[in-house]
């Protein structure tokens, strides 16, 4: 595939000799001229991480092959590596679209249902064969819905309450909205718990799904249309539409395999944090680092952000 200009991005606590001469090692590996690199964090001035961007150029250079090998280099040096066609000149992103369970909050909010239910074990190995990919996300949903039915609604305000936020999503949220992007959560979680998060960081939309509450319990059932793989592309699409952007204007990232035809359909798919099928999948992958990590990727050196 002749690739074009390409931008290749290296964040790590701290980018040692090693990793720069490695990352090298890969540049030269793929017969990319580096034409200039860019600082966007760096330790050495206070920052928390190092993160340096490398102008690329090549000719017939196999992108997903490249892909693949910085994914390689990645899990071995313990650092996040991305490449992306250089096509900020072209395109203005405009939507950023996010997963919510163990993406932007460090919890499965369903499994923490169940636990209080007393079903927590056998939910939770639903949860975690439906993200593997191992099951259909909208069967496995319904049979885990249905084990918690009877569970009081207190407890979800109960567990809203003590939500533990993923590292960085207040700084990336404070300067998503400051720089002028639309943010929305699409999530097969619930609607409970996406608007208490619309609500604490300002996110401009939520797509979740609603559960059923009858009489102070929750039933087990959930309102139509389920929030599934196909449901958060086609909504990525229709916010895209609707406001006058194009796809190559979005961005989405998520963590589990009901998130990939998202992350596949955005102009930038970054799987956060996510299962190995996910990452070998996905175009980018942010996988030792904080969410904010995000606006590096998007290309924001430390410079043009704010701490909150």
């Amino acid at each position: 595939m002749a690739s074009g200009d390409l931008i290749l991005t290296v964040l790590a606590p701290r980018l040692s000799a090693d990793i720069q001469s490695q990352v090298d090692a890969l540049r030269v590996q793929f017969d990319l001229q580096e034409n200039s690199t860019r600082r966007l964090s760096d330790v050495a001035q206070g920052e928390r991480i190092d993160c340096l961007e490398l102008y690329l150029s090549g000719t017939d250079v196999d992108l997903e092959a490249l892909r693949h090998a910085a994914l390689v280099l990645s899990e071995t040096l313990n650092v996040d590596i991305a490449v992306q066609q250089n096509l900020r000149q072209q395109v203005k992103p405009r939507l950023v679209c996010f997963d919510m369970d163990s993406t932007l909050i460090k919890a499965e909010v369903i499994d923490e249902l169940a636990y209080r239910h007393g079903v927590g074990s056998e939910v939770a190995d639903v949860t975690e064969r439906a993200m593997r990919g191992e099951l259909d996300f909208q069967q496995s949903f319904r049979e885990r819905m249905s084990k918690l039915a009877g569970l009081d609604e207190s407890v979800l305000a109960e567990i809203a309450a003590e939500l533990p936020l993923m590292e960085g999503v207040e700084r990336l949220m404070a300067n998503l909205k400051r720089l002028g992007y639309r943010t929305a959560i699409l999530s097969g979680g619930f609607t409970y718990f996406a608007d208490y998060l619309q609500h604490k960081l300002g996110f401009d939309e939520v797509h979740a799904n609603e559960l059923v509450i009858e009489n102070g319990k929750v039933t087990g059932e959930v309102r139509e249309p389920i929030v599934d793989a196909d449901r958060k592309a086609e909504l990525l699409e229709t916010i895209a539409r609707r406001e006058g952007w194009t796809l190559e204007q979005t961005i989405a990232v998520g963590d589990g395999a009901n998130d990939l035809k998202m992350l596949a359909k955005a102009g930038l798919g970054i799987a956060y944090r996510a299962k190995p099928m996910v990452r070998a999948q996905a175009r980018q992958a942010i996988s030792h680092l904080d969410i904010d990590a995000v606006l590096y990727l998007i290309g924001y050196p430390d410079a043009d952000l704010t701490d909150r």
